[in-house]
């Protein structure tokens, strides 16, 4: 197992350093219970993957991509890995390259790409392994032997988050929403919504990186969720009010105002976190759950590779991070009650219908929709992310982030009719009729 988590561990680092076309690969994560490295990049990409022996290397190549560092990158690994190498095959291809040290080989029929969408990959494998006596002399002194290349399978795009089979990309929204940006030239987006019917989707900059603001508090309560389904944590338990965890008295929030000492329940702080955004109710959660680092290898565990808390609330700063389709990932397990049980779901769910704020995704409904959601506002970004449900009983998934000049308020217009539009067009009965099993 450690073996194959430093040649996933490598894989990943190298990856990380190289830009995706127009954009860059965005984070990387290797789960070793799992044996699977997850790669995001902020745009398409379609990998190709080989082995070659003598020496067995294990050939990574990333098509329309360009490397910052035009010379090649060399990086040894230890005892497994006797190198890595990074550099461009071409004007338009960059190359990974994963040297095994003499005596290691790995098969290619356990090794797999496949992605759950054009920006995130996923490598899965079983282990490196030492070869067999014979074979390893022969690593060492067949030199001679003509380099074969072994194809590895790139897998189909299969389903997103591992739950939502994808459908079409919904083209029909590409031009107005292109109108609507350029009327809102000034401001920087990204956005993913998800029809849970179809699996068709809308991406625009989906998986950018964005100052996660307190949408990082849509994670935070599904953690806090599943370790009350582990019997680890009670609703009814008491939480009291530390210096340490108050939030800075600009932040959003009441307790910030409430002296030290001061005992709420877990359910109580979590509600506060929720609905009215306090700051200090979420530093009080993320204590009681064990930290930040508990919590980043959790949403690291659910597919949420952007998704990192670095600092506790209020995050003025944006130091705090997630992307649209991380928020979206995340709406999708949880929709398709993949991380809680059916009583947490309802609770979190019911919590998250209370949000106060419904400026943002909710201005943008029609009359009838509910929303579960989370909104995330800083003075450079404003974010909204959740499911909504229909009259008809339709749902679907949005997430959008959105940089903007400093406390500029068109920021909330501009989610607003983006919601609006996406409602519309979802709403229509040709869209929305389901297809016969």
């Amino acid at each position: 197992m450690r073996l194959s988590f430093l040649l996933a561990s490598v894989v990943s680092i190298v990856l990380l350093s190289s830009p995706v076309k127009a954009a860059r690969l965005q984070s990387w994560y290797f789960d070793p219970v799992q044996n699977q490295l997850d790669i995001t990049t902020d745009s398409g990409v379609q990998p190709k993957a080989f082995l070659i022996n003598n020496p067995m290397r294990l050939v990574i190549d990333l098509p329309g991509t360009t490397n910052l560092n035009e010379n090649t990158i060399r990086k040894n690994l230890g005892s497994a890995i006797r190198e890595i190498r990074l550099g461009q095959v071409d004007s338009e291809t960059t190359r990974l390259v994963v040297e095994l040290a003499p005596g290691y080989t790995v098969s290619p029929e356990k090794l797999l790409i496949q992605g759950d969408s054009s920006s995130h990959w996923i490598v899965k494998f079983s282990s490196i392994e030492r070869a067999a006596i014979g074979d390893a002399q022969a690593t060492v002194v067949n030199t001679s032997v003509g380099e074969e290349q072994i194809p590895l399978q790139i897998g189909a795009i299969s389903t997103f988050a591992g739950v939502v089979p994808l459908g079409k990309e919904l083209l029909q929204l590409s031009s107005p929403l292109k109108t609507l940006m350029a009327r809102y030239s000034f401001l920087s987006p990204g956005m993913f919504f998800l029809d849970l019917d179809t699996g068709n989707y809308l991406d625009f900059n989906g998986e950018k990186v964005f100052p996660a603001a307190s949408t990082i508090k849509f994670p935070i309560l599904v953690a806090l969720f599943q370790e009350v389904d582990a019997g680890r944590v009670k609703l009814n338990e008491t939480l009291v009010v530390r210096r340490d965890l108050k939030s800075e008295a600009e932040g959003s929030g009441v307790l910030q105002f409430k002296p030290v000492g001061t005992k709420l329940s877990v359910l109580d702080t979590a509600t506060k976190m929720i609905t009215i955004s306090d700051n200090t109710a979420t530093n009080m959660i993320i204590d009681r759950l064990g930290g930040m680092a508990k919590l980043n290898e959790r949403f690291r565990s659910w597919g949420l590779q952007n998704t990192v808390i670095r600092r506790q609330l209020g995050d003025f700063k944006g130091t705090n991070t997630t992307s649209p389709k991380d928020l979206v990932r995340l709406s999708a397990l949880v929709a398709n009650n993949k991380l809680l049980s059916s009583t947490s779901h309802s609770q979190a769910l019911g919590i998250m219908r209370r949000v106060e704020n419904k400026r943002l995704l909710p201005a943008g409904l029609g009359k009838g929709a509910v929303i579960a959601h989370k909104t995330g506002t800083l003075g450079v970004l404003l974010g909204d992310a959740g499911i909504i449900e229909l009259p008809s009983g339709k749902r679907y998934l949005a997430g959008i982030l959105v940089k903007r000049p400093f406390g500029d308020t068109r920021a909330r217009d501009f989610i607003s009719q983006v919601s609006k539009l996406v409602y519309a067009y979802l709403d229509q009965p040709k869209v929305t009729s389901s297809v016969s099993q």
